[in-house]
């Protein structure tokens, strides 16, 4: 999986919060924690970061993102009592809006943390044919 030791950090991170603070508290609490707990790590993060959308290639307005981590991953927060699929269809759809591969989608408001790691497959895809022709390329070329 696709940076799978990053998300784990992250995740671990997120758990560590979650062990300290439990459920109850705002979004953003967390999200303060949880930047605090990503710099004791040293897991370079950027926090709330404003990220242009566009449509046809019409800038149509930002999106805030509550975590992009190591320009790799993005992370959304929620606090709310139990995560649905609407949360997870926003998150994929932030994902593919700004050609991510990979997001976590995290849950402080439940009785234990939840987690989901979101993949865009449209970008994984393309990545995977490039990959692929590339090395068709290079085994062509040492013929």
């Amino acid at each position: 999986m696709k940076h799978e030791d990053l998300t784990h950090k992250i995740i671990g991170c997120a758990m560590e919060v979650y062990k300290h603070l439990g459920n109850g508290f705002q979004e953003v609490v967390y999200q303060r924690a949880l930047s605090i707990e990503l710099n004791l790590n040293s897991i370079n993060h950027e926090r709330e970061k404003e990220m242009p959308l566009q449509y046809k290639g019409f800038d149509i307005g930002t999106r805030r993102v509550d975590f992009f981590v190591q320009e790799k991953i993005m992370v959304e927060i929620k606090a709310i009592i139990n995560l649905e699929d609407v949360h997870l269809a926003q998150a994929m759809n932030y994902l593919e809006a700004y050609k991510m591969e990979i997001g976590l989608l995290l849950n402080f408001g439940a009785k234990s943390l939840q987690f989901k790691r979101v993949h865009n497959n449209k970008v994984l895809n393309l990545n995977q044919k490039s990959s692929n022709q590339d090395h068709q390329s290079n085994q062509g070329s040492d013929k």
